[in-house]
């Protein structure tokens, strides 16, 4: 049995700010915290062995929403806001405004292999890990804080993950710590591995948010001043909340200039699980706040949402966000203008107007929504990526570099990379796990830049050992480095013509280095979180999406019939991942808000903590019809061959989604809807009798 006591080093497992503990002591801050663990030679002696503690407890007052923590003013951490101009002077001067609020619940990430970690003693006091990971330095680091030995004598590995959207970013550590402690008490190699239903209770999930906007905006429906609140519930811990709400601010202008601003973000402390990273790290949160206020400036114009959208987008001087980043790349009115074309969009409204109203109980909707997502980590210093790149005398190659394997294809595109920038077929190339004993000190797999960061580190590895091996080649064939090609494994300049297999092998016997290490550090990023402006992103991600959907008036069914997307991944390294990920992506952010609803009881307790209870998109929840197709632009910004990170923005169409079925509730009655996230049938149905103007 280990409990507090027998942590030898530190019990705080925090990745930035402290105050996640390993094991509860004095204070239960939730239900389903650890307090001790227990090694046995089974699951089932473990478990018969756990349900003989015996505890004396005192219930205390539990705080389980954003509401009541910003009623008590009870944070984790401080309030921060984003100001531009004079949104209070503009508001008042503003023709009209519109105000709402929204409450948008949390999601679980269901990864398919859940948390796991595998701990051998090592020499030295030390251990090896084995462990389902985005952040293999972080679990070194604080599996060597815990048991209070130098990171030199941890090694953790990772090969791939099955699944992970953020939620092994910093959720794995507690796990391979826990197992390391039991290897080194017992001298024996420990597993730890989550039941399901534990890994939904004690793991970290998507941040409910409570979000309040007003907008001032003329007869045309251009944004004049916007105030926007956002209150996160964190959970009773900081974990990675400081930079979520951060991003939530950042996003909550999503495409539009709206010229004066304020954007305020609350970090709130309740009694529950300490909610962590998720795909979209809050950008989802805020951007759908905005989304939605737009569609109410619509509706109360009485105009398409989607020219109320392009009239205020960013655009030749209206390109200032409100953190102080200018925008320079207007790609995306291009865009939706195509997409509006591609999708027939403009017919397809008046198609389901004719529908709705020879229809008595069903409703078709129609929504248009765009994206523009920020790339890089606000947090400046993780913008950093290492590789090693090793020749064998084969020829073979291996690389080695810090971003994680999760199901998202890194590991094909960084060999792309590889064989493209050694001129080596992709055959001859493999990539090897990810180990903080080959690459040091590495950034989370996260905020989309895996390939971003990583490619460059390799590439920049290969560049140095393609200008030893044309240096080499020059040398012995008497020919110019420039004038000299490798390609699709061949070697070749005027008079010359070699294979890779044979240019290695003449290497090596020359003694020719052919290991060599790359680095990479995001260029022009910076950003002051005191005084809340820089410029946080090196580029920024566009897309748009269309989705029409159906819902049955009498119950709040409801079905998404068609989805149309238009993203932009720059030159895109490999296409069929790319739109793999959208595809996956809007599939999840629709799962989001349409049927993946979060449930805790008075007392805090998750009731939604099984596959039963808990309803993630299956096949049949995809679109029959859906089309997706890449934006042909590159990139302006000097990225891996001018690629765009993809990972995470295109979660975001699935706001299409959600807007589409309040276009459908809102032909319901003259009310505006007022639909509340998620979209399940329930909700769907109230929003119907608030829609009417009636009360359930």
């Amino acid at each position: 049995v280990c409990t507090e006591t027998d942590v030898p080093g530190s019990n705080d497992v925090s990745p930035v700010h402290e105050g996640d503990v390993l094991f509860a002591s004095d204070e239960v801050s939730f239900h389903g915290q650890v307090v001790f663990a227990v090694a046995a030679t089974s699951q089932h002696l473990a478990e018969v062995a756990v349900k003989k503690a015996i505890f004396t407890y005192e219930i205390q007052p539990v705080q389980l929403s954003a509401a009541a923590a910003m009623a008590a003013e009870d944070f984790v951490l401080p309030t921060r806001t984003f100001q531009m101009g004079s949104p209070e002077v503009a508001m008042n001067e503003a023709t009209r405004q519109v105000q709402g609020a929204l409450h948008i619940r949390g999601q679980e990430h269901f990864y398919l292999e859940g948390q796991i970690a595998l701990v051998s003693p090592a020499e030295d006091d030390g251990v090896a890990v084995l462990v389902s990971s985005q952040h293999p330095s972080e679990v070194q680091k604080l599996v060597a804080s815990t048991l209070g030995i130098p990171l030199n004598r941890v090694t953790v590995s990772v090969r791939r993950m099955g699944g992970a959207f953020g939620g092994k970013e910093t959720q794995a550590a507690p796990l391979a710590c826990i197992a390391a402690l039991f290897a080194r008490r017992t001298g024996r190699t420990v597993k730890y591995r989550m039941p399901r239903q534990q890994d939904m209770i004690q793991t970290g999930k998507r941040h409910d948010f409570e979000n309040e906007y007003r907008l001032g905006f003329d007869d045309q429906g251009v944004v004049q001043a916007a105030e926007l609140t956002l209150a996160a519930r964190c959970g009773y811990s900081a974990d990675l909340s400081d930079s979520i709400v951060d991003r939530a601010m950042f996003h909550a202008d999503n495409a539009y200039c709206l010229q004066n601003a304020q954007i305020t973000g609350y970090r709130c402390r309740t009694n529950t699980v300490s909610n962590t990273a998720f795909r979209g790290f809050g950008g989802p949160q805020g951007m759908l706040t905005i989304e939605a206020a737009m569609d109410h400036v619509a509706s109360t114009l009485n105009i398409d949402p989607v020219d109320v959208r392009l009239r205020n987008l960013y655009r030749p001087g209206n390109d200032e966000t409100p953190y102080g980043q200018k925008v320079t790349d207007f790609r995306l009115g291009r865009m939706i203008d195509q997409l509006i074309e591609q999708s027939h969009y403009r017919q397809r409204r008046q198609n389901i107007a004719e529908f709705n109203a020879s229809q008595s109980y069903l409703r078709r909707g129609l929504a248009l929504t765009p994206v523009k997502f920020g790339i890089s980590f606000t947090a400046t210093h993780l913008n950093q990526a290492g590789a090693l790149v090793q020749i064998y005398t084969d020829g073979s190659v291996l690389i080695n570099h810090g971003g994680t394997e999760m199901g998202q294809g890194l590991f094909q595109k960084l060999t792309q990379v590889a064989a493209r920038s050694l001129g080596a077929q992709q055959a001859v190339i493999r990539a090897s796990a990810t180990d903080t004993s080959k690459v040091p000190n590495t950034s989370a797999t996260a905020a989309s830049s895996g390939a971003d960061l990583n490619g460059m580190a390799v590439q920049a590895a290969c560049d140095t050992l393609i200008g030893r091996l044309k240096d080499h080649v020059a040398q012995q064939y008497a020919v110019k480095p420039d004038e000299i090609t490798f390609a699709e494994g061949q070697i070749t300049a005027p008079g010359l013509s070699l294979t890779w297999q044979e240019v290695i092998a003449s290497a090596y016997e020359a003694r020719i280095s052919l290991s060599a290490t790359g680095f990479y550090k995001t260029p022009e990023i910076a950003w002051d979180r005191i005084t809340g402006a820089g410029r946080p992103f090196l580029y920024f991600a566009y897309g748009a999406a269309v989705t029409e959907v159906v819902i049955d008036t009498l119950t709040g069914e409801n079905r998404i019939l068609r989805c149309d997307i238009l993203h932009d991944c720059g030159a895109s390294l490999n296409p069929a991942l790319d739109i793999g990920q959208i595809e996956g992506g809007f599939v999840q952010g629709a799962g989001w808000l349409t049927t993946e609803e979060l449930v805790w009881d008075a007392a805090g307790h998750l009731k939604t903590h099984a596959p039963s209870t808990y309803k993630i998109p299956a096949c049949s929840d995809r679109p029959d019809v859906f089309n997706v197709d890449l934006w042909p632009g590159q990139n302006t910004q000097k990225t891996v061959y001018r690629s765009k990170a993809v990972g995470e923005p295109p979660f975001m169409h699935g706001i299409s989604a959600f807007l589409a079925l309040s276009n459908a509730v809102a032909a319901c009655g003259p009310q505006y809807p007022d639909l509340q996230a998620p979209a399940i049938s329930e909700e769907v149905f109230s929003a119907i009798a608030r829609a009417r103007g009636s009360a359930l």
